[in-house]
């Protein structure tokens, strides 16, 4: 099990929202408080100054995107709050949205996904501490919406796959992993992807950030 954490959750089905929270509590975790309405999230999160916040993304009072509007508001009055965003839908927009201050500490993630509660508890983790996460579903979509002009075709197929894991929130020894190579490997993959996207030196995780957002930018 991941560290414990408290979370202020916003889903406004009932269901949904009520499963959530058995779901994550029986897993170890605090839900400090479950509302029903975007508009409800911001004060939660100043009441209760969770780990984090996860968020659905339609929700009252348009059911458009007012529960991402709401957490991009609430990481800019708590500072450091992680923030998973769940969504029934594949949306560019949406991931880019959320890595535009390139802080990390966020994530998206699909609501089918949160049936495998390894993958939740994963995200969880990895947003708590600040790294950010994308569902691999949504990475693949994206991935195959690149158009044949942007800059990611300069990368090798090998530097494209260590960018789509980095876009999902892997760490270098996950990545490892993954593609069955060394962390040596890995480490000289990321030096070369961050070079061709032309980012500066600067502090690792905030790299890794800006690369997502180049490519989903592209």
């Amino acid at each position: 099990m991941s560290r414990p954490l408290r979370i202020v959750l916003a889903e406004d089905s009932v269901l949904l929202r009520e499963g959530l929270v058995r779901l994550l509590e029986e897993a170890g975790h605090s839900v400090v408080a479950a509302v029903d309405d975007a508009l409800a999230l911001v004060p939660a999160v100043l009441e209760h100054r969770p780990d984090v916040a996860v968020v659905d993304v339609r929700m009252p009072p348009t059911f458009t995107d007012d529960g991402l509007r709401a957490a991009v508001e609430a990481r800019s009055v708590l500072g450091g709050l992680g923030v998973l965003v769940l969504s029934q839908y594949v949306e560019e927009s949406y991931a880019r949205d959320l890595l535009a201050d390139g802080r990390g500490g966020v994530g998206y993630l699909l609501k089918d996904r949160i049936q495998d509660l390894e993958a939740l508890e994963d995200a969880l983790d990895r947003v708590a501490s600040g790294g950010s996460v994308i569902d691999p579903e949504v990475v693949a979509q994206l991935f195959a919406r690149r158009r044949t002009a942007d800059p990611i075709e300069s990368l090798t197929p090998r530097e494209r796959a260590v960018l789509a894991l980095m876009a999902e929130g892997r760490s270098n020894a996950g990545i490892a992993r993954q593609l069955v190579v060394s962390a040596g490997a890995v480490e000289k993959h990321i030096r070369s992807v961050l070079m061709k996207l032309d980012l500066p030196p600067a502090e690792e995780d905030h790299r890794r950030v800006l690369a997502v957002l180049a490519w989903l930018d592209a």
